[in-house]
């Protein structure tokens, strides 16, 4: 029996990928986990696994398509296999009854009964058909308020200006489909008047006044990426709802910066090679092992304590924003093993060909701007996180010594941001202690 291969949910808030192209065709054998497509989310472009094994019978998306999450994006099954028709049971469907087969004999009706709809060219179900009719009949409208569109079509005609009872459906029962506004003619289409929304349950930040926006040849308007949207988006949320608090210690990686050397002198491949970001990677990995609370996510009136450490590391993009690639199980990875992943994932991401796993599922972060030459910063928490470690640049200071002398070391900063409603100062203070402990003592690192 075919499979259904449906478009992946990455992450907690991701509600639709854009499918960007195929990596595979119609008639290709794949095996589960095989690369078949990538899509873009608000986050970056993402190389999508198959889910199943078989040959690929067809494709329901093409590449343009925005694409709800779980929506079928493509069959996969036995060599010349028939895949169900647009509209066709499922082929895990009961039998029809005789009722129900002489139902589906009878003539179509003009219009089905007011309820669920389904756009079985663009994967959405639509259970609000009824309300929006009833509610236009009570309004004494000539003709529904609700016009039957799948969710791209009605992205596209709002991005357009164009008014969708303009618009003649080709799709089932007369349904638009993204097509049908992709082709429809732009001088004929006036925007249909926008219906004033329902005011927002959640608390809205006042915008500041900027004024009118200016023109000439001394500016360049420039259109905010999608990706630098969303991390707007989320950083705003982070500051408005997240009560941060922060604690910074001064760390002395003289010893950590020596051991660095020692172990990347015996290794003659560069790309092995072990950077002091992931040296800090498993000191905090280790440190969260005795401070489980600061791997917690915050759930409004839950929490969810995370018994495996997974670290998002911070990775600046070459064209603007940054994304978290994740070093899973951190405390247990053996550190040679992390450095080679953890290089892999961060190129992978400049590239923009990241794999799903590698940006989902973090439990904790760190954001090193030492490279920049950064002293020192707070980072914002990602929520539902609990915590984030800032990491500034080591420096040569001078320090007072334990025989009371002045000498030379490299001291670096950090400071760990935490949510005050999972934690305290004092534990985030003695979660800095050791983890300054573990730097500074870099050979239990290798333990």
């Amino acid at each position: 029996m075919a499979e259904t291969l449906t478009m992946p949910k990455l992450g907690f808030d991701m509600a639709e990928g854009t499918l960007i192209t195929w990596t595979k065709s119609v008639g290709d054998t794949i095996n589960k986990g095989d690369v078949i497509a990538e899509i873009e989310t608000d986050k970056a472009t993402i190389e999508i696994e198959a889910q199943t094994g078989g040959t690929i019978l067809k494709f329901l998306a093409e590449p343009g398509d925005v694409v709800p999450v779980g929506a079928p994006i493509a069959y996969v099954g036995a060599e010349g296999e028939q895949v169900p028709e647009e509209g066709a049971p499922s082929p895990a469907a009961e039998p029809p009854s005789q009722a129900e087969a002489e139902a589906v004999a009878a003539p179509p009706k003009p219009e089905a009964a007011p309820g669920k709809t389904e756009d079985k060219d663009e994967g959405e179900a639509r259970p609000e058909y009824a309300e929006a009719k009833a509610e236009a009949e009570a309004e004494g409208a000539e003709e529904p308020a609700f016009i039957k569109a799948s969710p791209i079509a009605r992205r596209i005609a709002e991005e357009r200006g164009i008014d969708l009872r303009r618009v003649k459906g080709t799709g089932p029962g007369g349904r638009i489909v993204k097509r049908d506004v992709e082709e429809f003619p732009l001088e004929e289409a006036p925007a249909a008047p926008v219906k004033e929304a329902a005011p927002a349950p959640s608390v809205e930040l006042p915008q500041p006044s900027v004024g009118e926006l200016p023109s000439g040849p001394d500016v360049e308007i420039i259109e905010i990426s999608r990706l630098r949207k969303r991390i707007g988006q989320r950083m705003v949320e982070s500051k408005l709802y997240v009560p941060h608090f922060y604690v910074t210690t001064a760390i002395d990686v003289t010893a950590l910066l020596e051991l660095r050397k020692q172990l990347n002198e015996s290794i003659t491949d560069e790309a092995r090679k072990i950077s002091v970001n992931d040296l800090i990677v498993k000191g905090a990995a280790l440190a969260l092992r005795e401070f489980p609370n600061l791997n917690t996510h915050f759930y409004g009136d839950r929490l969810v304590r995370h018994k495996r450490i997974h670290i998002g590391i911070a990775v600046a993009l070459p064209d603007g924003g940054l994304m978290n690639v994740v070093a899973r199980d951190a405390d247990k990875t053996a550190l040679g093993t992390m450095a080679v992943q953890n290089r892999e994932m961060i190129a992978r991401a400049r590239e923009g060909k990241v794999r799903a796993e590698e940006v989902e599922g973090s439990t904790f972060s760190v954001s090193n701007l030492g490279p920049y030459d950064v002293d020192h910063f707070a980072a914002i928490i990602n929520p539902p996180e609990a915590a984030i470690l800032a990491i500034g640049a080591a420096r040569k200071t001078p320090v007072v010594l334990e025989d009371d002398t002045v000498g030379v070391r490299m001291i670096m900063k950090a400071t760990v941001s935490v949510d005050h409603r999972v934690s305290d100062g004092a534990e985030g203070a003695e979660f800095l202690k050791l983890f300054k402990e573990l730097l500074e003592n870099p050979m239990r690192l290798l333990m």
